[in-house]
């Protein structure tokens, strides 16, 4: 209440009505070291209504993380640790951020995924070095978005007996009593799904000790812990009301609460006593040692699997990667002849899977479409949970989350895939990832009109340069074999960001290079194929579009005009290079220019200029035979031969 006060911004409702939840939870049950937020083997806690963010810094603060009171007076100011949502910190022991509501919950099914993942591929007899909770807090909200089905319905078919959900039931969001636009038998519907379900009173702490000590015990299925609270509880006259949701309670409320619940103390001072009864810094460090002693034990039964664990959670990659990613470059450059970049990428995952045992994939329903499947893959089922692949079925936007919380756990580097122009249903997530600088590859096939009979509703349009304009986020749109696999090692080698991979369902050919021009994949542009002398005008494409390009390049350069040709895979990589490679490729005093690209114009008249041209589509595309629907709309090299006349007569004139 102090902290949304003095902010004059916040939601105390729901921290007041869960504060008897968390503080059974994180007092009697949660396994954790504050004195090591990193510790393998955490519990780790969820709050997946985020809004509730100061129930959170309190339970941090008071059981010693290094989140002073200062940064909880300075709740919602520019600068503090605590933001208006909690933002992943792991020094100060937060999960994962968390504010569009129902993604915390999806995160939470990756979470415990990852944890049983990993204790099927590393536990053995008597020496369980993986094993631990998720617990996530969720609101009314969470469950309503519809995220929250996608995720939930496939913890449920996993059977993640280790995911257990506190869902905060006080009937209230923003517009008031929710009974009058949420009224589904929620825990019916978590039934359904195949979880455990209790309902209890969330303000009574015995009755919420037994529900978690129940859920603890089903080992099979998640647990929903379906709590009746009132939110805002202890506000004397807003108490069980919007009012107390999403603004400050008002000074005189406050003061009423604090009369109301006995509480004399100053705003912001704790009770050294209850100070002292919070803090779980011996007992945290006490029980890291525990699981110290025993995984002793485990790395002198196991020192190989140790190694390897260590090296996973330490997100390192094999010591033989450099050398894996040059074999799978040399093959892709051998590859002859037409093949989908889709066919190219699982080429690669057939190359380098094998010795990335940390490499986790799946696809939304479109595993043959997409290419994701690689030979040897051992698919996960509620049965074999000691798999590589998972079939997501159609939940493009919880698998996209749920990717998220592998990644967070940590000894996995997930990927996925759907198509390109499905990523719509997912943003949220690759927004959220790219926030937190998290290892996703998402792989989106089906890149442009080319695909073709499948029509508009299929055939992205605006995506490509929607996506590139995600902060952290890293694109790739390869033209063939040889980019594919730059773009895969790249991806896999990217740990601060998402990276998407960008692929064709249609055959392209295979394109030669020079030395130089294959160490430039790896920069995210470079050139392609260059004229003598310096060029008159320049021509950019990405992907399926490179090889109509070179073509009308080719045909300009024998009719005697001075035409380079760059390919640009990757914007964001191409970008960070230094200013003189960029140079190198793109010269300043080169106003003549052309882009190709099967998607939106908007963001390519940055590389030609105002005087450039862009061919490019801005409407949507049609039904049709691939080539017939990319000759439709102006991608033939005929089309670009024409821009790179008229663009050179233009610059001379």
């Amino acid at each position: 209440m102090d902290a949304v006060q003095q902010a004059n911004s916040g939601h105390p409702g729901a921290p007041m009505g869960m504060a008897d939840i968390a503080e059974v939870l994180w007092r009697d049950f949660l396994k954790h070291n504050p004195a090591n937020p990193r510790w393998w083997d955490r519990d780790r806690f969820i709050l997946s209504n985020g809004h509730a963010s100061m129930l959170l810094y309190g339970l941090l603060h008071l059981t010693g993380y290094p989140l002073a009171m200062d940064e909880i007076r300075q709740f919602r100011q520019l600068g503090s640790r605590c933001a208006g949502h909690p933002e992943h910190d792991l020094s100060i022991g937060i999960e994962t951020t968390t504010g569009p509501l129902g993604q915390g919950l999806a995160n939470g099914v990756g979470f415990a995924l990852a944890e049983k993942l990993l204790a099927g591929q590393f536990n053995r007899p008597e020496l369980p070095i993986v094993d631990h909770y998720t617990w996530v807090f969720a609101g009314d909200g969470c469950l309503m978005e519809g995220i929250s089905h996608e995720a939930c319905s496939l913890a449920g078919t996993l059977k993640l007996g280790k995911l257990i959900v506190f869902y905060d039931s006080n009937g209230i969001s923003i517009d008031g009593e929710v009974q009058g636009w949420f009224a589904d038998d929620t825990p019916k519907r978590f039934e359904a799904y195949g979880w455990q379900v209790q309902s209890i009173d969330g303000l009574d702490d015995a009755a919420i000790a037994r529900a978690i000590r129940a859920a603890q015990a089903e080992s099979v299925r998640p647990s929903l812990i379906d709590c009746k609270t009132v939110i805002g509880w202890g506000a004397p006259t807003k108490a069980g009301t919007a009012a107390t949701h999403g603004e400050a309670l008002g000074a005189e409320e406050v003061a009423g609460a604090r009369k109301k619940l006995g509480w004399t103390a100053p705003p912001f001072e704790v009770p050294s006593a209850l100070r002292a009864a919070w803090n779980h810094d011996a007992a945290g460090r006490a029980a890291e040692a525990r699981w110290q002693e025993l995984y002793s034990r485990y790395r002198n039964a196991h020192p190989a699997l140790a190694s390897e664990f260590e090296r996973r959670m330490r997100a390192e990659l094999p010591a033989n990667w450099l050398d894996t990613a040059r074999a799978a470059v040399a093959a892709a450059q051998a590859v002859s002849g037409s093949q989908a970049t889709r066919q190219s990428s699982q080429a690669m995952l057939n190359l380098i899977g094998p010795a990335l045992p940390e490499l986790f994939g799946g696809s939304a329903d479109l595993t043959p479409s997409n290419s994701t499947l690689r030979k040897g893959a051992r698919v996960v089922t509620p049965r074999d949970v000691e798999g590589d692949y998972l079939h997501y079925g159609v939940r493009e936007f919880g698998m996209s989350a749920a990717m998220t919380g592998i990644a967070l756990h940590g000894g996995l580097i997930p990927y996925g895939g759907t198509f390109l122009t499905f990523s719509d249903y997912a943003r949220n997530a690759v927004r959220m990832a790219s926030l937190m600088h998290q290892r996703v590859i998402l792989v989106y096939s089906h890149d442009s009109i080319g695909l073709g009979e499948d029509g508009p509703t299929h055939q992205p349009i605006e995506q490509l340069n929607s996506l590139r304009l995600i902060p952290n986020l890293t694109l790739w749109r390869p033209a063939d074999a040889a980019e594919v696999a730059a773009a895969w090692c790249a991806a896999i080698e990217h740990d601060s960001g998402p990276s998407c991979l960008i692929l064709t369902r249609q055959g392209l050919p295979q394109l030669a290079r020079g030395p130089a021009a294959l160490e430039g994949i790896r920069r995210g542009g470079y050139v392609l194929a260059d004229c003598q002398g310096a060029p008159q005008c320049v021509v950019i494409a990405t992907g399926s579009e490179v090889s109509i390009a070179l073509e009308a390049v080719q045909r300009a350069q024998a009719a005697g005009q001075r035409v380079r040709m760059v390919s640009l895979p990757c914007t964001q990589v191409f970008d960070a290079q230094d200013a003189a490679y960029r140079e190198s490729v793109l010269p300043a005093a080169v106003t003549a220019r052309v882009a190709v690209e099967a998607g939106s114009t908007a963001l390519w008249w940055r590389y030609v200029g105002l005087a450039g041209r862009v061919i490019g589509i801005d409407h949507y595309g049609a039904s049709g035979k691939g080539a017939e629907v990319l000759k439709k709309f102006g991608f033939t090299a005929q089309n670009v031969q024409r821009a790179i006349d008229e663009s050179i007569e233009g610059d001379t004139q």
